[in-house]
């Protein structure tokens, strides 16, 4: 999963996977969902990301995971 942020455009854009979309469904005014020839999502853009999301605040937590996976936090800091 990726998460990528346009800051001239306020668009934030979550990729689930790496399918090629065949349709966009429009959830609200703001919110589009790409789906694949199967219905499942490939990726969700958020429009005015800064008033519909806490973006800054972004985390990821693995829930169950069967190996340890270091906060979101961490991996950022690690990447820099």
């Amino acid at each position: 999963m990726k998460v990528t942020y346009f800051h001239n455009t306020d668009t934030a854009l979550i990729e689930f996977s790496t399918c090629n979309a065949v349709e966009t469904r429009e959830i609200s005014e703001n919110i589009y969902i790409d789906v694949d020839a199967s219905g499942n999502p490939v990726s969700m853009t958020i429009e005015h990301a800064q008033q519909n999301t806490d973006l800054p605040n972004l985390s990821y937590m693995p829930i169950g995971a069967t190996a340890p996976n270091p906060p979101l936090e961490e991996h950022l800091e690690n990447h820099q």
